[in-house]
């Protein structure tokens, strides 16, 4: 199993990383993306990210977008030449209206540019989108979102966005640990519309930790609960979905 957004670069990992990755390791766990959310937590990524089965994203998330140098790609550049590690992707960035950390404007500035870095870098975005769901699709369209490959990390839209984001851009969505919450059924019937065939897994970790271990600090490990859930949404094997979306988070993030 592939997890592709976790942040076990987090401070809060600082204590037992060691014991959290050979967890994921026994857990069935190859790979884990540790996903960056501005320029110094994405540094951290990237050093983190030289430990066996890890790889990086560089990434402003919109919460950071107030903060965000004038010249991205500049930054970024800057970034990548301070570390050998290649990321896999660019983000997580996106919009988020929820708690509006930073103005609208500033995180729409701060998506476009990492969409085009990411054309111009020829690397898969990691998206961020909440409670933006309009504005979000707009820069997509205008941004020619449909010729970078991306995931919607964290979705918990419902069977209609799900449609639009997979069938007209083409982009995966990160399925989590909420889809495994009592109130969550519209998010199963989202993925059940689509398919395995759009789907990574992941835990967002330390966040959103799934059933049994809801309330508790997330960890890689956790993301085979949501994977067994799967299995019962499509009534298939364990095998059957953890090849499935293995195959899309490799043809995705190109390990």
């Amino acid at each position: 199993m592939i997890d592709t957004h976790a942040h076990v670069h987090d401070p809060v990992f600082d204590p037992d990383r060691e014991a959290v990755l050979a967890r994921a390791t026994a857990a069935g766990i190859s790979r884990i993306i540790t996903v960056g959310t501005d320029l110094g937590d994405s540094r951290r990524a990237l050093a983190i990210a030289s430990l066996p089965g890890l790889a990086a994203s560089v990434g402003i998330h919109p919460h950071e977008a107030k903060d965000a140098p004038s010249d991205i790609a500049s930054a970024f550049d800057r970034l990548l030449e301070e570390d050998e590690k290649r990321p896999v992707a660019i983000g997580e960035t996106g919009l988020d209206y929820h708690y509006m950390h930073s103005p609208p404007d500033a995180q729409r500035r701060v998506l476009e540019a990492q969409l085009d870095y990411a054309r111009d870098r020829g690397l898969p975005v990691i998206y961020h989108q909440r409670e933006a769901f309009e504005d979000f699709v707009s820069i997509l369209k205008a941004g020619k979102a449909g010729e970078v490959p991306g995931v919607v990390h964290c979705f918990t839209g419902d069977a209609e966005q799900a449609r639009l984001l997979t069938g007209d851009f083409g982009l995966r969505l990160g399925i989590g640990g909420v889809l495994t919450f009592k109130t969550a059924q519209p998010l199963r019937d989202a993925v059940r519309a689509v398919g395995l065939a759009h789907l990574v897994l992941e835990t967002d970790c330390p966040y959103l930790a799934p059933v049994p271990h809801r309330g508790q600090r997330n960890e890689p490990a956790y993301v085979a609960e949501t994977a067994k859930l799967l299995t019962t949404l499509f009534e298939t094997s364990l095998e059957d979905v953890v090849a499935t979306t293995d195959a899309n988070a490799f043809a995705l993030f190109q390990f």
